[in-house]
């Protein structure tokens, strides 16, 4: 499999919103930084949701390589955010999660080395923990829009 470009385009939608479509999907996004009482996912509920899942689908991959039967696969993804920089409030700290901790439980009849294996492979090749891990070059352009009179 080659490299595979992926575009998403979103704009401010009426309300608390944030209305996010690509070539499959149409979604919100709450405009809060990481507030859980919105009716829908925080930016920061969209990332480590987007881990999980990306944890899961190489996790069902590398399964059928190993052999190894899959009943199920539950995967829980926490994080501890910090939010004063993104509020404009003072802080040493980086904007951004100072940890993710991920709980991977799969449920299988095959052995725990196997498993062990398995989760390995699994870590190697899920490319958002390699983005999570790994600096990722990201550019961010602005483009100021005229409107002619």
């Amino acid at each position: 499999m080659s490299n595979k470009v992926i575009s998403i385009s979103g704009y401010s939608g009426n309300g608390n919103q944030f209305l996010v479509k690509s070539s499959q999907i149409s979604l919100g996004i709450s405009n809060s930084v990481a507030d859980e009482q919105d009716k829908i996912p925080s930016p920061a509920e969209y990332l480590l949701a987007g881990f999980a899942g990306s944890i899961n689908a190489v996790g069902k991959l590398v399964a059928i390589e190993l052999g190894v039967e899959l009943k199920s696969l539950e995967v829980q993804v926490s994080g501890e955010l910090e939010t004063k920089r993104a509020e404009g409030l003072k802080t040493r700290s980086r904007a951004g999660f100072r940890k993710i901790e991920v709980l991977i439980k799969p449920t299988s009849d095959a052995p725990i080395d196997i498993l062990k294996q398995w989760m390995d492979k699994v870590k190697e090749r899920c490319p958002l923990r390699d983005n999570l891990i790994n600096e990722t070059p990201v550019s961010l352009t602005l483009l100021k829009e005229f409107n002619a009179a």
